[in-house]
């Protein structure tokens, strides 16, 4: 028996909910509902040109990281993104902070940090071979 199939949901405290889900719904298009969370449907997109790798990843870090600053959370969230570089010129036209971007074998990645301070990655996936 397979224990544990997937991630089911990603569930935080934040100092103001309704505020913070209108900074991600304006910024990221994150379509919040009445109850104040967002679905994320699998095979969503399925139609978008280029095909990229879908799937999820689930990595505990040293206590020490640096990989979360300039956040002083104890988590960071990755969000899936289509077109990066549409993305990233969008957030900054908005006045977001962009900390960085850069690519590597694993993807093309970009760093904000939302109202609340928590670090987001943002991340294209490689395109499907």
């Amino acid at each position: 028996m397979k224990r544990v199939i997937g991630i089911g949901g990603i569930f935080f405290k934040a100092n103001d909910p309704e505020k913070l889900a209108a900074w991600y719904k304006k910024h990221l298009g994150f379509e919040v509902e009445d109850w104040g969370g967002v679905r994320f449907q699998e095979n969503a997109g399925a139609d978008l040109k280029p095909k990229r790798q879908s799937h999820i990843v689930w990595s505990p870090f040293e206590a020490k990281t640096d990989y979360f600053k300039p956040s002083e959370k104890p988590f960071m969230i990755n969000y899936r993104v289509h077109d990066l570089d549409a993305l990233l010129a969008q957030l900054r036209s908005e006045g977001i902070d962009v900390d960085k971007a850069e690519k590597s074998e694993f993807g093309y990645f970009g760093w904000i940090m939302d109202p609340e301070g928590n670090r987001i990655e943002l991340w294209e996936p490689p395109v499907k071979q």
